[in-house]
């Protein structure tokens, strides 16, 4: 991305680089699925098979999107739609550091772009206390999916101490709006993350980006 200032303003133009042909076509993707889906299960076999076909390279996400904090996680919104209904968010692990984030009652679609992340469901509702604790080793390549429910708090963690592990999520909103994140090294709750880890010259995608490069 290239920040230009008009010679005849104060206004900051920001001139974006093209968005990579594969995140490009997912996201035009989702977007058409979840304008056509008739159930939540069809967005998720859907949104699955969509996302494994992506993750089978790990070349297409920006750099701006992947930076990690030495000592905490943190988040990047890569896609916010104007109808909210549905967003696009990577997790930035460092090495040996975890995320914990307090979940609305949405669906989503999840998986590991580079390194291996553990999943562990921090708390329940009361029909699914029982999964309290559970977890699951996603490595890269790998995906899951959630649907909707009551909400949960979920913990992200890096399986490597070496080197960052990024997760790539698609949720059933804008979490933004919906949702309470934290980070620590320790696994622990840490300090609140003041909204998302985006540069003022790295503003999420929107349609329009998205819709004006598309070519069928």
């Amino acid at each position: 991305m290239i920040a230009a200032n008009t010679a005849d303003s104060d206004v900051r133009v920001i001139e974006r680089d093209p968005v990579p042909p594969a995140l490009r076509r997912f996201i035009w993707d989702i977007q058409s699925m979840v304008e056509l889906a008739e159930s939540e299960r069809e967005i998720l076999l859907i949104g699955r098979d969509l996302l494994t076909r992506l993750l089978a390279t790990d070349d297409w996400l920006p750099t701006v999107f992947t930076g990690s904090s030495p000592a905490a996680g943190q988040q990047f919104q890569i896609f916010r739609g104007g109808l909210e209904r549905f967003s696009v968010v990577s997790t930035v692990l460092a090495g040996g550091a975890c995320a914990t984030i307090s979940q609305p009652a949405i669906w989503e679609i999840a998986g590991v772009l580079r390194g291996a992340v553990n999943r562990r469901r921090l708390d329940g509702c009361p029909e699914n206390g029982a999964q309290a604790g559970a977890s699951r080793l996603l490595q890269a390549k790998t995906l899951d999916v959630w649907a909707s429910g009551s909400g949960e708090a979920v913990e992200l963690c890096n399986a490597l101490d070496d080197r960052p592990s990024i997760m790539f999520h698609v949720y059933g909103g804008d979490i933004s709006r919906l949702t309470r994140r934290s980070g620590a090294s320790d696994g622990s709750l840490g300090a609140p993350i003041a909204g998302y880890a985006n540069a003022d010259s790295a503003p999420p995608y929107d349609i329009f980006s998205i819709q004006s490069e598309i070519r069928d």
